[in-house]
């Protein structure tokens, strides 16, 4: 049977934060097998690491640093001298490698490394069942890329690092390596069911286009021939000016652009992030000329009642009762939700029942959907159970 516990802590102390969140987090779990943990910029993440590695020995760690705060059983948790958040699981049942690296000279080959790592760490040379990542907000589909290169293309869920102002202040850790740049996973071997529901939980537009020129791969410059910022102008009655620089993350939370998959099942949301000069969009995920580009759409309250929702898809997919839930939830849709992110907290509260959860802001998330092939997205969610 699996077992877990969430736990956190707002001290002060970078050290103490991470023996507190850990030594409440094993509490009556026989061997922890994994512990996901989140935290605050504000912490010296070194000190925070040795804290919780300071009571849970050798088991296996994988995080983050979350964008503004966590939300766990009792609440949004959020701090003024920092916060963190750790979900461990146990199983008798269950094996777990993790491996992380920091970005070196390719990423697919980053993730080609780690992934063998991964499976060393468990004493496996098979493909897990299902795994979950955290990467740099930048080179993600690579990584993803060198991952299946080595391993298929197994299910996978998870989300990139995030900070408070999108500086680039975040950090991605394991047991034994801190860095900004890079990769992790963590390689579930189980017989037991994990469901994972990936949405952006936006209604589709009648304004839709076809992407004639990008720059790089995440730089769009051209829908239809026209630039990109005139094109959206258009669609959404805004006005150019008033999307320039960091404008434009703000005002595309409730009307950003998404992206269908091969078969039409998933529409992968684009965060248009920054207007350019030159009227081009610098986006959150990659991009290809000649595909189809839809504006989406969804009000707060939509926003807000999507969690709820995906929390019960989740439940109804997993087909038997979740042992955990580790939820993956855009922090620009929080900036977006804003002073109602309490909202958020009670519905996610509601449909876990006691069931113990941890809810990370992240700036990517990470799925698949109904025979899609793993996806990075933005301003999505990306809501997992493990059977219990």
């Amino acid at each position: 049977m699996l077992k877990s516990n969430v736990s956190w802590s707002t001290d002060e102390n970078s050290y103490n934060t991470g023996k507190e969140c850990a030594k409440k987090a094993v509490v009556d779990l026989m061997e922890t097998k994994v512990a996901f943990l989140f935290s605050s910029v504000k912490y010296n993440q070194e000190e925070m690491l040795e804290g919780a590695k300071s009571e849970l020995g050798t088991a296996p760690i994988i995080g983050c640093t979350s964008s503004g705060g966590i939300i766990v059983p009792d609440g949004f948790i959020t701090g003024e001298n920092g916060f963190a958040g750790m979900l461990a699981l146990g199983d008798p049942e269950l094996t777990v490698g993790v491996a992380g690296s920091a970005r070196g000279k390719n990423p697919r080959e980053t993730g080609k490394k780690i992934a063998l790592e991964a499976m060393h760490k468990a004493g496996k040379d098979t493909a897990p069942a299902y795994f979950y990542m955290v990467a740099s907000p930048a080179e993600e589909e690579e990584y993803v890329k060198g991952i299946a290169d080595v391993i298929g293309n197994v299910p996978f869920f998870g989300g990139s690092a995030a900070d408070d102002t999108v500086e680039g202040k975040w950090s991605i850790f394991t047991n034994d390596s801190i860095f900004s740049d890079g990769v992790a996973v963590a390689f579930f071997y189980t017989n037991k069911p994990m469901a994972n529901v990936y949405t952006g939980a936006y209604r589709e537009t009648t304004n839709s286009g076809v992407i004639t020129k990008i720059s790089g791969k995440r730089t769009l410059v051209e829908i239809d021939g026209v630039p990109a910022m005139e094109k959206y102008a258009k669609w959404t009655g805004k006005k150019v000016k008033d999307m320039m620089g960091m404008n434009l993350l703000s005002a595309t939370i409730p009307a950003p652009l998404g992206v269908k998959d091969r078969l039409g099942n998933l529409v992968a949301i684009r965060h248009p992030m920054v207007g350019n000069e030159d009227l081009s969009m610098n986006i959150g995920n990659n991009l290809a000329v000649n595909t189809a580009v839809i504006q989406m759409e969804a009000t707060v309250d939509e926003l807000i009642d999507s969690t709820g929702k995906a929390l019960k898809e989740v439940n109804k997919e997993l087909g038997t009762e979740a042992g955990a839930y580790l939820l993956v939830h855009c922090g620009g849709r929080k900036l977006g939700i804003g002073d109602r992110i309490d909202e958020v907290a009670k519905k996610l509260k509601k449909e876990a029942g006691n069931t113990p959860f941890l809810t990370v802001f992240t700036f990517g998330e990470y799925g698949t959907f109904d025979h899609s092939e793993n996806t990075c997205g933005g301003l999505m969610l990306s809501f997992t159970g493990f059977g219990k």
